[in-house]
C-alpha cells in the first residue's frame, strides 16, 4: 500500500515504514513520555485503520500484525535517534525527531533513516552479523537453539530484577504472595493474602499458612535492595531471631539483590530451616512459575519417529 501525498496511509494496514511518520507525529505533539498502548491507539485512530485489520494476528497467534509492525517502526526510529525509549513500555520524540518534523517531512523510510550515522552503523553491523552467522557454524542447529534460549532467559532475568526493584513495596508484597502460591505455599491465594502483611521498612514480613489450620507456617521477609548492594549479615541474623519470636521453624528471605557468603555460612549453622532467595533466583522462580512473565512464542522441534518407520 502506498502512502497518500502527505505521508498518511489510507485504508488497510500500513507497512512498518509507513507507520514511522505517524508514530513520530503522534509523539511530536507532546513533550512527556507516551505509553506504547496509548501510542498504538492514537496511531490507529489517526490512520483510520479498519478494526479487522488491527485485530489480524500473526501466524504464531501471539501478537497482532499491527502491533508487530509498530514495534519494528519504533525500533528503527529509535536507532536513528528520532525517538527514545526511556523505560520499558514508554517512548517520546527527541529533539532530532522534532527537527525533522519541523522540516515538513512527507514520509519516513529506511532510505531516509540511513542519513543518520547511528542508524547506518547499526544497519551495517546487523547486516555483517547476518552475513557472518552461517559462515563458520560452531554449533549444531539444536545446540544453537538451546544456547539462544538460555541467552534470552538470562536477559529476561536481568529485566525482571530491574523491574521488581523499581516498583513499590506494596507491589513487591503482592509479587511474593503470587510466587509463593504458584510454588504451592499457602494452599490458596486468599489464605496467603490474609497471612502476609507489609511493614513499614520497605520489605515484607509475615507468615504463610501451609495448612488451613495454620499448624505449619513459614515466616517470610522480603527486602527490595539495589541489585548491586548485598543484604547485610545483620539483616539475616535479625530474620532468624524473628523466627524464634514467631515460634516458627521455617523461613524464606527474599531480596532483589544478593546475599554475601557469610550469610549462607550463618544459615548453615542455625537450627531453623531458612531459605535465602537472591535476585537471580527470584527471577528464575518467576520465569519457571509464570509470575510476571508470559509466553511470547512457541516453536516445536520435530524429529523422526523411529517407531513409525518400521515394516
Amino acid at each position: 500500500m502506498k502512502p497518500d501525498r502527505d505521508g498518511t496511509p489510507g485504508a488497510g494496514l500500513p507497512s512498518f515504514q509507513e507507520l514511522m511518520l505517524p508514530i513520530l507525529r503522534t509523539l511530536g505533539r507532546r513533550h512527556e513520555e507516551t505509553s506504547i498502548a496509548a501510542l498504538e491507539d492514537e496511531v490507529f485512530k489517526s490512520l483510520r485503520i479498519p478494526a479487522g485489520e488491527r485485530a489480524r494476528m500473526q501466524p504464531s497467534g501471539n501478537h497482532t500484525v499491527y502491533a508487530n509492525r509498530l514495534n519494528w517502526a519504533r525500533t528503527y526510529l529509535a536507532k536513528a535517534g528520532l525517538i527514545e525509549l526511556p523505560r520499558r513500555g514508554w517512548c517520546r520524540a527527541t529533539d532530532r525527531g522534532r527537527a525533522l518534523l519541523a522540516e515538513g517531512v512527507r514520509a519516513i523510510d529506511v532510505a531516509l533513516l540511513e542519513q543518520y550515522p547511528e542508524f547506518a552503523a547499526w544497519r551495517s553491523l546487523k547486516k555483517a552479523e547476518e552475513k557472518a552467522a552461517p559462515a563458520q557454524p560452531r554449533e549444531s542447529p539444536e545446540e544453537w537453539i538451546a544456547s539462544s534460549f538460555e541467552l534470552l532467559n538470562s536477559d529476561l532475568a536481568r529485566q525482571i530484577v530491574t523491574r521488581v526493584h523499581s516498583f513499590s513495596p506494596a507491589f513487591f508484597e503482592r509479587l511474593i504472595i503470587d510466587l509463593l502460591v504458584k510454588m504451592g505455599y499457602g494452599g490458596g491465594r486468599m489464605e496467603t493474602g490474609r497471612a502476609l502483611g507489609r511493614v513499614g521498612d520497605g520489605g515484607v514480613d509475615g507468615v504463610i499458612n501451609q495448612d488451613a489450620l495454620g499448624l505449619d507456617v513459614v515466616y517470610v521477609q522480603a527486602k527490595r535492595l539495589d541489585p548491586d548492594n548485598g543484604v547485610p549479615l545483620r539483616e539475616v541474623r535479625d530474620f532468624v531471631g524473628g523466627l524464634e519470636g514467631h515460634r516458627a521453624t521455617k523461613g524464606v528471605f527474599v531480596t532483589t539483590s544478593y546475599f554475601p557468603s557469610t550469610a549462607y555460612d550463618f544459615i548453615a549453622r542455625v537450627s531453623k530451616r531458612v531459605i535465602l532467595i537472591d535476585g537471580a533466583t527470584l527471577a528464575d522462580l518467576m520465569i519457571r512459575h509464570q509470575v510476571g512473565v508470559r509466553t511470547k512464542d512457541i516453536y516445536e522441534l520435530k524429529k523422526i519417529d523411529e517407531d513409525y518407520f518400521v515394516e
